[in-house]
């Protein structure tokens, strides 16, 4: 076992959450636990307890994380897009490969629950930041619409992308020959647009 003062705090930090990174690359979390993260790391329980308050507050470390590189990857492609038009499509499509490249990481942004605990700000402006990014889209698309047309917009887009990501990344699409997410996604925010 590692002393503890082999690591300092943000070292442990980053250890951790690296170590949780790799795991999820091949692992859904319902495979990790407190012990099993303590074990990679060479550390007891207890001083990840001591680190991150929980083990549930870890899992929330690993998240930020990647919503981090989820909108760090949603930046680029909207900074790279021709237009607004474009930049919504490329948006959805960056989410939509984001979760099949990082399946286990995707998944446990949604899956992750926070037990009747207040949400921390710090994970509440990341989500905000993602969220911001659609409705900013939308509102540069149709400066005619309210905020609450914006708003209401995004969610439904989110929603359906959402939907066809989940499948997409499930295989659930139940179709007798491969069905490709993009071209759904495609279908999906075009008619959308064209009927709002």
């Amino acid at each position: 076992m590692a002393r503890r003062n082999d690591h300092t705090r943000e070292e442990l930090i980053q250890l951790t959450l690296e170590h949780v990174k790799n795991f999820l690359t091949d692992h859904s979390y319902h495979e990790l636990s407190l012990r099993k993260i303590a074990a990679m790391i060479g550390y007891v329980p207890s001083t990840l307890v001591n680190i991150f308050g929980s083990y549930n507050l870890l899992l929330l470390h690993a998240v930020a994380q990647t919503l981090d590189e989820l909108t760090e990857e949603a930046r680029k492609a909207v900074s790279q897009s021709q237009n607004h038009r474009d930049a919504l499509f490329q948006l959805a499509y960056c989410y939509h490969d984001f979760a099949r490249q990082h399946t286990f990481r995707w998944q446990l942004i949604f899956e992750h629950n926070m037990n009747g605990e207040t949400l921390p700000e710090w994970q509440t402006q990341r989500i905000a930041h993602m969220t911001d990014m659609l409705e900013s889209l939308l509102q540069q698309l149709a400066p005619q619409r309210s905020a609450d047309e914006i708003l209401k917009a995004s969610r439904v887009l989110w929603a359906g992308v959402h939907g066809i990501t989940l499948l997409s990344v499930d295989d659930k699409f139940f179709a007798s020959s491969p069905v490709d997410g993009n071209v759904l996604i495609t279908d999906l925010l075009t008619h959308y647009l064209e009927a709002w």
